[in-house]
């Protein structure tokens, strides 16, 4: 049996996509994202308040997200009634990576206040289970610091968590597969929320603070915020949480890990897309343990994590019915 077996009898095929017209369910689906979202601003206020954090509307770090977010409430509601025939695929597309970017966003300042709540490191426990499974993080290290090839692959490869969602969401905004978008943000954002809650349990500094005590001779992509700021969120000495510097302080689990096997998982139901990003996230995976500063359990949690979002999300859209859409359209692009 071949791997694309093997990975095609674990990995449903994609449904059929519908027509991207105005319906019922898609109005649903709409009201459904909006509740999400009040409901995950109101828990994050709550996170905020308890670890005396605060944002800061009117500071300047934030015009981009205003920016951003202007321009896809301008394609997403301006081009409704427009003859354009590209006009609907625009519109999807510019609400996807929208919502898509509010989760992001809301999971990262999330982090700050999670932090702030916990007590003590796992780093030890991390550690020895990677002894365990075999996993030397140091000799990684070592191999990536010693070339500026690797140094580069890793640093893009690292980089391209936001890369393969606008591939997806193009795709989906041009096939008209509504329900799949949602369905593949829900899961994405099932993964944050679980990646938060066991991270509360296992605050860690990650390998790099851990078990490198010699001069640094090379400084990756995270670099060494763990152990500084998640002591300042602790003790309350940060109280404001700037959207413009906003740092990665999860170690366990890896949320890139988690998003790469989404994205590994999304992708493979889409022939057209298969092979171009299951690279990109295989690669992305590799560089995780360095450029991330992971510990090989970190990235397996993360993983896990990914694929019991997935199952849930599955099963909720079979549960209510949506896990299939009914009617076909062909790409918007020729």
């Amino acid at each position: 049996m071949t791997r694309a077996t093997i990975l095609d009898s674990i990995v449903p095929a994609a449904p059929p996509v519908s027509a991207s017209i105005d319906t019922p369910q898609r109005r649903s689906t709409g009201r459904a994202a909006i509740a999400t979202a009040v409901f995950s601003a109101a828990v994050l206020a709550l996170l905020m308040r308890s670890a005396e954090l605060t944002l800061d509307p009117l500071a300047r770090s934030n015009a981009p997200y205003y920016l951003v977010g202007l321009i896809a409430l301008m394609l997403r509601f301006g081009l409704t009634r427009s003859s354009w025939r590209h006009a609907r695929a625009v519109g999807d597309f510019a609400e996807y990576c929208a919502l898509f970017t509010l989760a992001s966003l809301m999971g990262a300042v999330a982090s700050y206040p999670v932090a702030a709540l916990t007590h003590g490191y796992h780093d030890a426990d991390l550690q020895r289970i990677d002894v365990a499974l075999g996993f030397d993080w140091l000799t990684w290290y070592r191999a990536v610091a010693a070339s500026p090839v690797l140094q580069q692959l890793g640093l893009a490869a690292y980089r391209s968590i936001y890369f393969t969602p606008v591939i997806l969401f193009g795709w989906f905004a041009a096939t008209g597969q509504r329900a799949s978008a949602y369905r593949f943000m829900a899961a994405f954002w099932v993964a944050a929320v679980a990646t938060l809650l066991l991270y509360s349990i296992m605050p860690a500094v990650g390998p790099f603070s851990y078990l490198w005590h010699q001069s640094i001779v090379y400084m990756p992509e995270s670099e060494l915020w763990q152990p500084g700021l998640i002591p300042m969120l602790r003790t309350h000495v940060v109280h404001v949480v700037d959207l413009g510097t906003l740092r990665g302080i999860v170690s366990a689990p890896s949320f890139h890990a988690a998003a790469a096997t989404l994205y590994i998982v999304t992708a493979w139901r889409i022939p057209r897309l298969r092979w171009p990003l299951l690279s990109v996230n295989a690669a992305m995976l590799v560089a995780t343990p360095v450029e991330g500063t992971h510990y090989l359990t970190d990235i397996l949690l993360g993983a896990a994590v990914s694929l019991v979002a997935i199952a849930v999300v599955d099963r909720a859209a079979a549960a209510l019915g949506r896990d299939r859409e009914p009617c076909a359209t062909p790409p918007v692009f020729p």
